[in-house]
């Protein structure tokens, strides 16, 4: 296993949530490292994106202002920070390494996948 997702839940509406991405030093050390979210009969949709030094991130509309991408270059982990969190950002979230260094809206543009972890949240 390269990516290991965690921190998924269920937490009401307003609450907060950070969801972890480890990986081995070999598949991202100097990847762009991505967040997408796929909810039941929706298409997988990009949340957010970060480049290989973290000095360039990427967010959806729709979590701009509530979610903060980051990561730990000694841990070899990503973070996910959801604030404020809606019942439509209810979904399972995967993490996946870019192929380049720079992060992308674009699934396709990841080579690497981690398993999914759930975010439910209450109304």
């Amino acid at each position: 296993v390269q990516l290991q997702a965690s921190g998924g839940g269920l937490v009401q509406a307003g609450g907060s949530l950070r969801l972890s991405c480890s990986c081995s030093r070999r598949t991202c050390s100097n990847n762009g490292m991505g967040w997408f979210r796929q909810a039941p009969g929706k298409e997988r949709e990009f949340v957010a994106s970060i480049s290989w030094r973290a000095d360039r991130t990427s967010y959806a509309d729709s979590v701009k202002g509530r979610f903060t991408i980051s990561r730990n270059f000694a841990e070899n982990t990503v973070y996910l920070q959801m604030d404020n969190l809606k019942p439509e950002d209810t979904a399972v979230y995967r993490c996946a390494a870019a192929r380049g260094g720079s992060g992308s809206q674009n699934a396709y543009d990841y080579n690497y996948w981690g398993q999914g972890t759930q975010v439910t949240v209450s109304s």
